[in-house]
């Protein structure tokens, strides 16, 4: 061989070598998914769970799968963001059609609620652990039942009906049956949005959009019935209404101009999520006839009561004691228990309180939400960001501000109505995490209207609530530790 030969032989040798080398050595992008557990709230008999995803990696993830066990005696009763399977005691949950994404950097998360307080163990994300590290080695035998899993999902695998006019999502209402996802596309849909048909717990019905997929409704017209409900020759003027249809998941899309935004009536287990409501006559979101064990979360409400400013509240939890003769159907009562209002934005102009909490509800959280308390009217009493006549109430974590215009005179308050039956209306709520700013204007963060009628089950302010800019501090009560 020429020295010439050998001298191009051995550069070819040493470039191969090189790519090669490279080759090995580079390590490919890849996601990097973590999993954290956290209580969100907590009751005598159960607790409402929620895992957030943190993507380390420099690769996006397209999909998730977390599994865990619960104890015996501890079982999860509704589930939202995700597709739940369970084993016997042992829990898989996978990403919904909407988080199944997380970019590098980025977090998803997925919530439940329980029956029982046993906490989750043996958590893993992808077959890693939770908390990050390699996948177990260890085999788990599995778990034999006797009984087939069961399925809870708030984004159902099944039948999607595309829609893109107010005739066809009308039809799609009609004709639902668990399982289906509703899909809009985007544009308005002016018209008269009624469901009746129910979903089930593993098979929820989904309504999902974007939000330019806009819902009017130029209602009320015809002649209303003694009590709403759906009635031939009557339109409510509700922009979205369940009536008697529990298991619905509500997501994405705005609702606009109507009386009233959404309307959950003896609906229980609504999850609404990420929509936006807005330029609403009256309220924007009420739970009413006992829609018990339902979600509010990550929407945005604004511009209320544009026609009456006193029933202009953001989110409306049960039914004032004067019309439990219409929606009083449970026990002559009006059980909207256990709702939880969470990581909302409410606010501004927002006519009347940003959440009214009613008599006779019951346990349920209001948590991560911003109230704007700008533009209320202080009509029909509304002067407050939050208003509790209900009993056991978590309030925490919230921002709440003021600034002119706006009737305010302090930021969350109890009232104390007599019912009957009897409730301890007003009493037992905690407020812990939150902040408040009250514009120089407000007098109180949290005005509780009375002990003694409260005597036996106190309300509850913590220190870790802060105030600023208050003309008389943080509380009219002692604060505990």
């Amino acid at each position: 061989m020429t020295r010439k030969r050998l001298l191009a032989a051995i550069a070819a040798t040493a470039s191969a070598a090189g790519l090669f080398g490279a080759v090995v050595t580079a390590e490919a992008a890849a996601p990097s998914l973590t999993a954290t557990f956290a209580q969100s709230s907590a009751w005598d008999s159960g607790y409402g769970g929620k895992y957030t995803l943190t993507n380390a990696g420099d690769a996006t993830s397209t999909q998730w799968t977390i599994e865990f066990d619960l104890p015996e005696g501890t079982t999860i009763t509704t589930s939202w963001s995700s597709v739940l399977t369970r084993t016997g005691q042992h829990y898989k949950v996978t990403n919904a059609g909407f988080n199944g994404t997380i970019k590098a950097g980025g977090t998803a998360s997925f919530g439940f609620n329980t029956k029982g307080l046993g906490l989750p163990t043996g958590c893993t994300i992808d077959g890693s652990p939770c908390g990050g590290g390699p996948p177990s080695t260890t085999t788990t035998p599995p778990t034999t039942t006797s009984k087939p899993p069961t399925t809870t999902t708030s984004v159902p695998a099944g039948e999607v009906v595309d829609v893109s006019t107010a005739a066809e999502l009308q039809a799609a209402l009609a004709a639902a049956s668990p399982g289906q996802t509703i899909r809009l596309a985007t544009g308005t849909y002016r018209g008269s949005f009624v469901a009746t048909k129910p979903g089930t717990a593993g098979a929820p019905i989904t309504v999902t959009g974007p939000s330019t997929a806009v819902l009017i409704n130029d209602g009320p017209s015809g002649e209303a019935p003694s009590c709403p409900a759906p009635t031939a020759g009557w339109d409510s003027g509700y922009g979205f209404w369940l009536y008697g249809a529990p298991y619905w998941h509500l997501k994405g899309f705005t609702v606009q101009e109507s009386k009233k935004g959404i309307v959950a009536d003896n609906s229980h287990h609504t999850v609404i999520e990420g929509v936006r409501v807005h330029r609403i006559d009256e309220e924007a979101v009420h739970f009413r006839r006992s829609s018990a064990d339902s979600v509010l979360r990550d929407s945005t409400i604004s511009y209320t009561g544009l026609v009456q400013a006193g029933y202009g509240e953001g989110v409306y939890l049960g039914s004032a004691n004067s019309n439990w003769a219409c929606h009083g159907n449970s026990g002559g009562v009006d059980r909207s228990d256990r709702i939880q209002v969470l990581d909302n934005h409410i606010g501004p102009y927002v006519a009347a309180e940003g959440v009214d909490v009613k008599e006779g509800t019951a346990d349920g959280v209001i948590r991560g939400n911003t109230f704007d308390g700008q533009g209320v009217s202080g009509q029909n009493s509304a002067d407050s960001w939050v208003d509790v006549k209900g009993s056991g109430y978590m309030i925490e974590g919230n921002t709440g501000t003021f600034a002119s215009p706006g009737t305010f005179a302090n930021g969350y308050e109890t009232h104390n109505p007599g019912t009957t039956p009897s409730f301890p209306n007003g009493c037992g709520n905690v407020w812990r995490d939150n902040k408040s700013d009250l514009g120089g204007v407000g007098q109180y963060a949290i005005k509780i209207t009375s002990t003694s009628k409260c005597s036996e089950r106190p309300n509850v302010v913590h220190a870790s609530n802060t105030v600023s800019r208050a003309v008389n501090g943080l509380t009219n009560i002692p604060v505990t530790p």
